[in-house]
């Protein structure tokens, strides 16, 4: 019981349980991964703005033809 209120792991909680380098890990699963996973991918170049960009430089090479 200390534990789980250490770790805030409440019943009923999901765990992902690894063995790393010949111990066990576990891991407390978020209860809405979706909501958990929303924003992690923010910051740095849209890929659509990335192709957007690549597609215009090719046609402006081949308009210089």
């Amino acid at each position: 019981m200390q534990l789980r209120k250490l770790l805030s792991i409440g019943v009923g909680d999901l765990l992902e349980i690894a063995v790393v380098d010949g111990h066990i890990e576990l891991r407390p699963l978020p209860a809405d991964p979706i909501a958990a996973f929303a924003g992690s991918l923010r910051g740095g170049e849209s890929l659509a703005q990335g192709l957007e960009d690549e597609h215009r430089h090719e046609v402006e090479g081949d308009a210089s033809r």
